[in-house]
C-alpha cells in the first residue's frame, strides 16, 4: 500500500493518525507530494490524501482511508460512528471550512472565527457529557474520534479557539492530541507553523458562504444551482408539456382500507401515547406529526395506505391518575382519550383509525399471543422481589419508583432504566428508592410472576434483523439502540404485574395479575386494527405484502424493535413485523425540558389558545424535527422562521404569482412561450422535486421540507430577475415575456401547494382553492413537474397566506409558557376566535364540511363500527364549528336526544 499526503492539506492529518494505529498490520509506504501533483491517474485535478491499495485501486476520501486503516487494526463498525461521520461531513466541515478561511486567509480573529463553529463544538461537548464516555462512540477510541480530531486540530491547537466552558470537549481533544500517532501526524502536516501551514491550500478554496447566526443542526448551506445536461432539460420540458394528461387515475377510496395484491401496501403506526397525560410538542413531533407527514405523502403517491394510532390505557399510571382525580380508571381513560383525540384533530393528524387499548379485541389477541408463547416454551415462572409502597398499599410499577442509579449515580433514575447512562435497572437495585406518588420509601417483597424468555428468542431475532435491516430505512439511532441491547445479551423480562387495571393473565394461579404494559401495549396496534376491520389479519399476518412503518421517540425503540418482534416470532403466527423503524431524538423546550407540573413548555391543548394556526405549529416542529440529534423549541426561532421562510419566502412567492395573474391577465393564466432560461428552470424545479421524493421515501422529513423552500426561492429569484410588473407595460414582446414568467410562476405555486400538503394541509388546500387547481392534480404528486394550470385556466381570488409574528406577541407567549401557565386563571367560556376569513377560506371549509358529511353518511349506511362513526362525526362537528367561526356566526349548542 502507498499513502500520498501533502504538507498543509487538512485531510492528511486524520489519515496519518489512523495509519499510525494500523502500523505493522500491512506494509505501508508514506509519500509526501506537492499540492499540485496528480496522484490518481483518472482524476483531472490534484487530490490528496490518497491511498493506493495493492490491488491498484485508489481511496481518496479522508473518511474512507481512515476507515480502511481502522478495519485493518481489528475495529468493528457501529451505527453511532457512522452517525458522527455523516454529521462531520454535512454539518461540521462547512462550518469549519468557513472558520479556517476567515482565520488564515482573511486574518480575522476571535468571535469572527469562533462564531461559525461554536454550535458544532457545543454539540460535541454536550454529546460527550451526556454519554459520560471519554470518546464519541463509547469507552474506546473509534474512527469518529480520529476523523473529527483531524478536522478540528488546525483550529483547536490554538487554545484561544477551544472555549474553556466546554470541559468535555477540552478533555477529549487533549487526550487525542497527546497520543503519539496524532502528534506525528500534526508535525508532518503543519511543520511547526500551526494553522498558517494551511494557507496555500485554503487560498485555493472558494469564498465560504456567510455563517452568521447559523444553527449547525438546522440550517443547511444554500447550494448553487446544479449543472444540467441537455437531456435532463429536454426530459423536464417533455414532462411539463404533457400536463394533466399524464396523471394516472385516482385510487378508488376503500372503507375499510385493506391490502391489495400487487400494490404497495403501507401500514403506518404512531407510538401509542399514554392516556393519563396531555402530549407536549415533543410528543407530537416524535410520533404522530412525523407519521402524519409520511402518511399524507404515501397517499399522494397513490400507495395503499393505512395510518393508525390510539391511546395506551392500561397500567399503574392510569390507576394512579384515577386516584388523583377521584375517578375510576375507565373514566380517566374516557376523559383523556377525548383530550388526545381533540388535540390531534386540531393539529390535523390524518389517522384512518384513532383507537384505544381497553377493548375486548386487545384482551383476545394479547392472550392468544401469550398462549402461543407459553405452549412453545418461551414463557416461564419465577419469584420476583418487588418494591411495595406500604403507604399506597400497592406494588410499584417501574416508572413509579425513582432513585439513584447504581451505575452512574444519576439521582432521578427510573425503576426500569436510567435516562442518563441508558442502562437497564431492576427497581430493587436503585439506591435511596422513593415512591413517586407519596415520596415514602418502599419495601422489598416477593411475588410470583411470568417471564418472556428473550435469550431463547435471541437467535430468531438476530436472523430476522439480518434480513430486515439491510436496505431498510431504520434510523441510525434505532439500529444503535437495538445493537447495544443485543451486544449485552438479552435477559428474561417479566411480563406480568400485581395490578387490577390491565389485560388479564389467562393462567391458573395468576388470576390477580395483569400483563405488564410493555408486553401488551405494542399489541395495541393489532387490536386497534381489529376494531377497525374484522379483516385485520390481512394487515397484521401478511408480511409478504405489507410494509410496516413505525414512528416513535428513541425511548420506545426497544419495545418495537425487540420485544414485540420476539413475541411475534415466538408465537409463530406469521405476524407482520416492522420494516422501517423511524425514531427521533428528543425535542427540548428553550433551555430545558417540558414540565406540565412546573408550567414549562407548550402542551397540545395549549397550542390551540396561542392564536397561532395549527399549520404554523406543524411547519416549525417539522423544520426543527430532532433527526440525528436533540433539538430545541425556541420562540425567537419560531418567529424568525415564520417571518422569513413562510411570510417572506414561500408566502411572498405564491401570493405574487397569483396576484400577477389576477392583476395583469384578468385572473386567466396567460400563454407561455418558453425560452432556454425557462426550460432550465423547469429542469431545476424537477430536480428539486425528485430530491424531495428521494428524501421522503427515506423518511428524511426535515430535509424534504427544505426542498419546498428551495423551489420557492428559485421562484422568487425568477420573478425578480424577469420583472413581469415592468414588462407588462412594454412592447408586445415584453408583454408576452411577462405572460410566460407569470404562467410559469403560478404553475410552480401550484406544484408547491401539492408538495406542502403533507406538511401544511390547510395552507395547501387554501392555495389550491385560490388557484382553482383541478381536483386530480390536488391528490397525486408525480416525480416530474407538470403544467397543471394551462393557458386559459381561470384562477380564484388570491389573498395572503401568512401573518407576521410580532416580537411583543412572541415575548408574551414566552413568558406565559416559561413557568406561569400552571397558575393561569380559568379560561373564559369562549376560547376560539378566528380572524375574518375571506370568501376563499370559507369556500374551502364549506367543501370540507360537505366531504366529511358524505363520509359520515356512507359509514352510517354501511353500519360501520360505532367508535369509527363517532370519530368521523366529531371531525364533522369540528369542521362545522370552524366554518361558523369563519362566517362570524354564533356557535350552536349541540342538541342532545331527549330522554324518554
Amino acid at each position: 500500500m502507498r499513502l500520498f499526503v501533502s504538507e498543509g492539506a487538512p485531510g492528511s492529518l486524520p489519515v496519518l493518525a489512523a495509519a499510525g494505529r494500523a502500523q505493522g498490520r500491512e506494509e505501508l509506504l508514506i509519500s509526501t507530494v506537492g499540492p499540485e501533483e496528480c496522484v490518481v491517474p483518472f482524476l483531472t485535478r490534484p487530490k490528496v490524501p490518497v491511498l493506493q491499495l495493492d490491488s491498484g485501486n485508489y481511496l481518496f476520501s479522508t473518511s474512507a482511508i481512515c476507515r480502511y486503516f481502522f478495519l485493518l487494526s481489528g475495529w468493528e463498525q457501529d451505527d453511532l460512528t457512522n452517525q458522527w461521520l455523516e454529521w462531520e461531513a454535512t454539518e461540521l466541515q462547512p462550518a469549519l471550512s468557513a472558520a479556517l478561511y476567515y482565520l488564515v486567509v482573511q486574518g480575522k480573529k476571535g468571535e469572527d472565527v469562533l462564531g461559525p463553529v461554536r454550535r458544532a463544538l457545543t454539540h460535541i461537548d454536550h454529546s460527550l457529557s451526556r454519554r459520560s464516555c471519554p470518546f464519541l462512540a463509547g469507552e474506546t477510541e473509534s474512527l469518529a474520534d480520529i476523523v473529527l480530531w483531524g478536522a478540528l486540530y488546525p483550529l483547536l491547537q490554538d487554545p484561544a479557539y477551544l472555549p474553556e466552558e466546554l470541559g468535555a470537549l477540552h478533555s477529549w481533544f487533549q487526550t487525542l492530541s497527546s497520543q503519539e500517532p496524532c502528534q506525528r501526524a500534526a508535525e508532518t502536516v503543519l511543520k511547526q507553523q500551526g494553522v498558517l501551514a494551511l494557507r496555500p491550500y485554503l487560498q485555493k478554496q472558494p469564498l465560504p458562504s456567510s455563517f452568521e447566526g447559523r444553527a449547525v443542526s438546522n440550517e443547511p448551506e444554500e447550494e448553487e444551482l446544479a449543472t444540467l445536461s441537455e437531456e435532463e432539460i429536454a426530459m423536464a420540458v417533455t414532462a411539463w408539456e404533457k400536463g394533466l394528461g399524464s396523471l394516472p387515475p385516482l385510487r378508488p377510496q376503500q372503507n375499510p382500507v385493506l391490502p391489495v395484491a400487487g400494490e404497495r401496501n403501507v401500514l403506518i403506526t404512531s407510538a401509542l401515547p399514554y392516556v393519563n397525560n396531555v402530549p407536549h410538542l415533543g410528543n407530537i413531533i416524535g410520533c404522530v406529526l412525523s407519521a402524519d407527514v409520511f402518511a399524507r405523502y404515501s397517499r399522494l403517491r397513490q400507495w395503499n395506505t393505512l395510518y393508525l394510532c390510539g391511546t395506551d390505557e392500561y397500567g399503574t399510571a392510569t390507576e394512579t391518575k384515577a386516584m388523583e382525580e377521584g375517578l375510576t380508571p375507565q373514566e380517566i381513560c374516557d376523559k383523556y382519550h377525548a383530550i388526545h383525540a381533540n388535540i390531534y384533530r386540531w393539529f390535523n393528524i390524518s389517522f384512518d383509525i384513532f383507537g384505544r387499548t381497553t377493548t375486548p379485541q386487545q384482551t383476545k389477541i394479547t392472550q392468544d399471543i401469550f398462549q402461543r408463547l407459553l405452549t412453545r416454551g418461551f414463557v416461564f415462572q419465577d419469584t420476583v422481589e418487588q418494591l411495595r409502597c406500604e403507604h399506597c398499599a400497592r406494588f410499584l410499577a417501574d416508572r413509579f419508583v425513582e432513585g439513584v442509579c447504581p451505575f452512574c449515580g444519576y439521582e432521578e433514575a427510573r425503576g426500569d432504566q436510567c435516562d442518563k447512562c441508558g442502562k437497564l435497572i431492576n427497581a430493587i437495585e436503585l439506591k435511596k428508592p422513593q415512591c413517586k406518588v407519596c415520596r415514602s420509601c418502599p419495601v422489598v417483597k416477593s411475588s410470583q410472576h411470568l417471564f418472556l424468555d428473550l435469550p431463547k428468542l435471541e437467535k430468531r431475532l438476530e436472523e430476522w434483523l439480518g434480513k430486515t435491516l439491510p436496505g431498510s430505512d431504520w434510523t441510525p439511532n434505532a439500529r444503535f439502540i437495538i445493537r447495544s441491547w443485543l451486544r449485552d445479551g438479552l435477559k428474561p423480562r417479566c411480563i406480568t404485574r400485581d395490578l387490577k387495571w390491565g389485560t388479564p393473565v389467562p393462567l391458573e394461579g395468576f388470576e390477580d395479575k395483569v400483563f405488564y404494559v410493555w408486553f401488551d401495549a405494542t399489541i395495541g396496534y393489532v387490536s386497534i386494527t381489529a376494531n377497525y376491520t374484522d379483516q385485520w389479519e390481512r394487515w397484521w399476518k401478511n408480511p409478504e405484502q405489507v410494509n410496516l412503518y413505525q414512528f416513535m421517540a428513541k425511548d420506545n425503540v426497544p419495545f418495537h424493535g425487540l420485544v414485540f418482534p420476539c413475541s411475534a416470532l415466538g408465537a409463530e403466527d406469521n405476524y407482520t413485523l416492522v420494516s422501517h423503524l423511524i425514531a427521533t431524538e428528543y425535542l427540548n423546550y428553550e433551555d430545558g425540558k417540558f414540565s406540565k407540573s412546573r408550567g414549562v413548555g407548550v402542551f397540545g391543548d395549549m397550542a390551540q389558545d396561542t392564536g397561532i394556526p395549527a399549520d404554523i405549529w406543524r411547519f416549525y416542529l417539522l423544520y426543527i424535527r430532532p433527526e440525528g440529534q436533540d433539538s430545541a423549541f425556541s420562540w425567537t426561532d419560531m418567529l424568525l422562521k415564520n417571518n422569513s421562510e413562510l411570510l417572506n419566502n414561500l408566502g411572498n412567492f405564491i401570493n405574487r404569482a397569483g396576484m400577477f395573474v389576477s392583476k395583469f391577465f384578468g385572473g386567466c393564466v396567460p400563454e407561455m412561450v418558453l425560452t432556454p432560461d425557462d426550460r432550465r428552470l423547469l429542469a431545476h424545479v424537477t430536480l428539486e422535486l425528485q430530491h424531495y421524493h428521494q428524501l421522503l421515501e427515506k423518511v428524511r422529513i426535515r430535509e424534504a421540507l427544505r426542498s419546498i423552500l428551495t423551489i420557492s426561492r428559485h421562484g422568487n429569484q425568477y420573478i425578480q430577475v424577469n420583472e413581469p410588473w415592468k414588462r407588462i407595460k412594454g412592447s408586445e414582446a415584453d408583454r408576452q415575456r411577462a405572460g410566460t414568467v407569470t404562467g410559469l410562476a403560478v404553475n410552480i405555486a401550484a406544484l408547491l401547494s401539492i408538495m406542502l400538503q403533507p406538511y401544511m394541509p390547510t395552507v395547501s388546500a387554501t392555495i389550491q382553492a385560490q388557484l382553482q387547481l383541478p381536483a386530480p392534480a390536488c391528490s397525486i404528486l408525480l416525480t416530474n413537474f407538470l403544467c397543471t394550470l394551462p393557458a386559459g385556466h381561470q384562477i380564484g381570488t388570491v389573498s395572503p397566506l401568512f401573518q407576521k409574528l410580532e416580537n411583543d406577541q412572541i415575548e408574551s407567549l414566552r413568558q406565559r409558557f416559561g413557568g406561569g401557565q400552571a397558575k393561569a386563571p380559568p379560561k373564559p367560556a369562549v376560547v376560539e376566535a378566528m380572524a375574518t376569513a375571506g370568501p376563499q377560506q370559507i369556500q374551502v371549509l364549506t367543501d370540507e364540511v360537505t366531504k366529511q358529511g358524505n363520509i359520515v353518511r356512507e359509514l352510517k349506511a354501511q353500519k360501520a363500527d360505532k367508535n369509527q362513526v363517532a370519530a368521523e362525526v366529531a371531525k364533522l362537528l369540528d369542521l362545522k364549528k370552524q366554518l361558523a367561526l369563519a362566517e362570524g356566526k354564533p356557535l350552536e349548542t349541540p342538541k342532545g336526544k331527549k330522554k324518554k
